[in-house]
């Protein structure tokens, strides 16, 4: 099942509708759930009826469906939530962003997941520009996968916390490159250095990538244009930590509300063909091969896509496609 939020002038958590899978049309689901953050606190209960309209969409039995010719009448598939917390289970990634701002390594890297308590008052619609005050804090973008949950005990074990898992989507984590080291060093953690992120137009069940959800983790690249180059296509499941591990970590001494996101942190390969899917990557491998990074952090008028297909081509989530603007 596919899911997405149109834009609605009545509510900043979006109209809730169901998507073809072939993402050519979408149908509403109004008289189901107006939204998708109140789905997930009742999944159980609207799950099957807002599959058995998925189901009639695809099978051409709806009438009431209407064209989608570009996503620009959608926000992030969820707009907004009560949690996001973002892992970075990819330790090629943290390596490398460590080594550039020379950090030192947590000792328990391989053994405790990284996390921290992510911005999720109003994300970003995934077409729309992202925009920035001050250039010389170095803009960047971070292309990751998430997943949304329904309500997660509290002290929960990772392999129960992957049942857990009602959708996934992809995401944007943009960065301020330039203030983490401060922020980091004064024990507190991120805040002004992660503004707002932008996710996928659409959400899907795991049903629907069934052969390529493989113990916790999507075994998929995820493809990055940085202005209109191919920039990465790292493929998702080296993931050290599985999502049912960065739930747990997140559960162990609270519950989860339902719709809180997880993310998984930068999708990034050590195998240098895959690209990156940050400039923080892409900067610092310029700087152990060159001397000097080269890249330049974002600037207006610069534009990032993210977006993921299956092994047939099928775009699964959308299209993340956004600008730099000045604020």
């Amino acid at each position: 099942m596919k899911l997405a939020s149109l834009k609605s002038s009545n509510s900043l958590d979006g109209e809730l509708v169901v998507v073809s899978r072939d993402n050519k049309f979408y149908t509403s689901v109004a008289d189901i759930s107006k939204n998708l953050l109140s789905a997930m606190e009742s999944w159980s209960t609207v799950e099957p009826l807002l599959k058995k309209r998925f189901e009639d969409l695809n099978s051409g039995a709806l009438s009431n469906k209407i064209e989608i010719k570009n996503f620009s009448g959608f926000e992030s598939v969820l707009p907004r939530t009560w949690l996001f917390a973002d892992g970075s289970a990819f330790i090629h990634h943290i390596k490398l962003v460590r080594q550039a701002r020379k950090a030192a390594l947590p000792e328990t890297l391989l053994t405790v997941p990284l996390m921290y308590q992510a911005e999720s008052g109003r994300f970003l619609a995934p077409n729309e520009d992202i925009p920035q005050r001050d250039f010389s804090h170095g803009t960047d973008f971070e292309a990751e996968v998430g997943v949304i949950v329904d309500h997660v005990p509290m002290g929960i074990s990772a392999e129960e916390a992957l049942k857990h898992i009602k959708l996934l989507v992809i995401l944007n984590d943009v960065s301020l490159r330039g203030l983490i080291p401060e922020e980091l060093a004064s024990g507190f953690g991120f805040f002004q250095s992660k503004p707002n992120k932008a996710l996928s137009p659409l959400a899907l069940t795991l049903d629907e990538v069934t052969e390529h959800w493989i113990n916790g983790r999507l075994h998929l690249p995820l493809h990055v244009k940085y202005n209109n180059q191919f920039f990465g296509k790292a493929n998702a499941k080296e993931m050290h930590f599985h999502f049912g591990q960065l739930i747990a970590h997140a559960a162990k001494p609270r519950p989860l509300v339902a719709g809180t996101l997880i993310g998984s942190g930068t999708v990034a390969n050590e195998d240098p063909a895959m690209g990156s899917s940050c400039l923080a990557e892409k900067r610092t491998l310029e700087q152990i091969n060159s001397g000097a990074p080269i890249t330049p952090f974002m600037k207006v008028g610069d534009t990032i896509e993210i977006e993921m297909f299956d092994h047939y081509g099928q775009n699964l989530f959308g299209t993340i496609s956004q600008k730099v603007k000045q604020a």
